[in-house]
């Protein structure tokens, strides 16, 4: 299977949220197309996406960096492509966007819902760090 991989469109909105909808991927308190529009084509940020023949977008991750380290968010693979080698060239891709922006090391976080991936990411030479996560919503959401 041949893969064209590259940044997302604005038109490409409802594909990638159907997408991240079908692999599980959001949550009640995080709006994906809201997601999609704030990380695309952002100065520290995009989405990643790759077409098969025809054009029709078959996976995404969101990549950025702080300056410091980059972060990887929504892997998805259409789950009728999964375990197929897609997977391994949308994680690639996003490691190429932060190399040619310098960035030295890459961060994913696995919700703990999540951790059937867990593995996939460990063959990609992922290790589990030991650390405590910590937020606060500071927009007013609780």
């Amino acid at each position: 299977m041949t893969l064209d991989i590259g940044p997302a469109r604005a038109s490409d909105e409802r594909a990638v949220v159907a997408l991240w909808q079908a692999c599980g991927l959001t949550v009640p308190y995080n709006d994906p197309a809201t997601d999609f529009r704030f990380a695309c084509g952002g100065a520290n940020s995009d989405v990643l996406v790759a077409r098969v023949e025809g054009g029709r977008v078959c996976a995404s991750a969101m990549v950025g960096h702080d300056g410091h380290r980059g972060w990887i968010y929504y892997v998805a693979v259409d789950p009728t492509l999964q375990r197929q080698g897609v997977g391994v060239e949308i994680v690639s891709a996003a490691e190429t966007w932060l190399k040619a922006r310098d960035v030295p090391k890459v961060q994913l976080l696995v919700r703990e819902t999540n951790t059937a991936v867990v593995a996939f990411y460990e063959r990609l030479g992922f290790e589990v760090a030991p650390r405590v996560v910590m937020s606060k919503w500071i927009d007013g959401r609780e």
